[in-house]
């Protein structure tokens, strides 16, 4: 009788241990802890510094891309380069033109949300000449260079894309151009991944590059699970006030981490 006994409860012990081992029974940290920062034309991401700052000392693995504004296909593909070396589930983030790379790379499966920075967010196969017909933009120093490249006027430069910087910042800026080809802004999406995934947006509320209205078109078609106005923000908005952006993003995370 005493063996029966010793067995049994030798048996609900092992039962007990095999129990709490078992897949699916142990509540994993599924948590959003890594962030791709996605930069825009004419400029590469060394202007995330401030919001990559703020972010990697809240515990968040940062990515800046650095693709090269030769098509949107090839930018699109350097970016998803990015996403597939995170170790986990990543919010992308995008400004300006980023906007339109991380609408289509936002389709890869390690990518949980999106946050837009003052960002396109086209429809598939949508023209963003057709936009800015609809809701034209204020600047006027871009120049389209005869190698297929354009830039913008560094004399025009602190004005239309960085007035709420200091003016030396800015002016660095101006200078440190990335020219871009003048075929990235001619590229189209096939898939907007805002149509399936949770979006954020903010605003630049004095930005001459992208109407702010056609920003908040884009911010009310996608749903955006929060949009924020900021106001007196240029379009150099992600360098400008990092504090304001990197809470987004950082609410973003908390709200896709369970």
């Amino acid at each position: 009788m005493m063996k029966s006994i010793t067995t049994t409860i030798v048996l609900i012990a092992v039962a007990m241990i095999l129990l709490s081992l078992t897949p699916g029974k142990t509540d994993p940290d599924v948590s959003v802890k890594n962030i791709v920062l996605v930069h825009g034309a004419f400029l590469d991401g060394s202007g995330w510094e401030p919001v990559y700052n703020i972010l990697t000392k809240k515990g968040y693995h940062v990515s800046v891309t650095q693709h090269k504004l030769q098509s949107l296909e090839t930018d699109i593909a350097e970016v998803n380069r990015i996403i597939d070396q995170q170790a986990g589930p990543c919010v992308l983030v995008g400004h300006s033109y980023g906007g339109v790379i991380i609408s289509q790379a936002g389709n890869n499966s390690k990518v949980s949300g999106l946050v837009y920075i003052a960002a396109h967010a086209p429809e598939a196969n949508e023209k963003r000449s057709e936009l800015f017909r609809k809701y034209p933009p204020a600047y006027t120093s871009l120049i389209k260079g005869e190698d297929g490249y354009d830039y913008i006027d560094p004399e025009g430069f602190p004005e239309d894309f960085a007035a709420d910087l200091p003016a030396p910042k800015a002016k660095f800026m101006a200078h440190a151009q990335m020219p871009t080809a003048d075929i990235c802004f001619q590229g189209l999406i096939d898939n907007p991944a805002w149509k399936l995934k949770p979006s954020w947006y903010m605003i630049a509320k004095s930005d001459r590059i992208i109407n702010p209205e056609l920003e908040l078109f884009y911010a009310r078609r996608m749903k955006a699970k929060k949009i924020v106005e900021i106001e007196g923000g240029s379009h150099s908005i992600y360098a400008s006030r990092p504090e304001e952006v990197a809470h987004l993003i950082d609410a973003a995370a908390k709200a896709l981490s369970k």
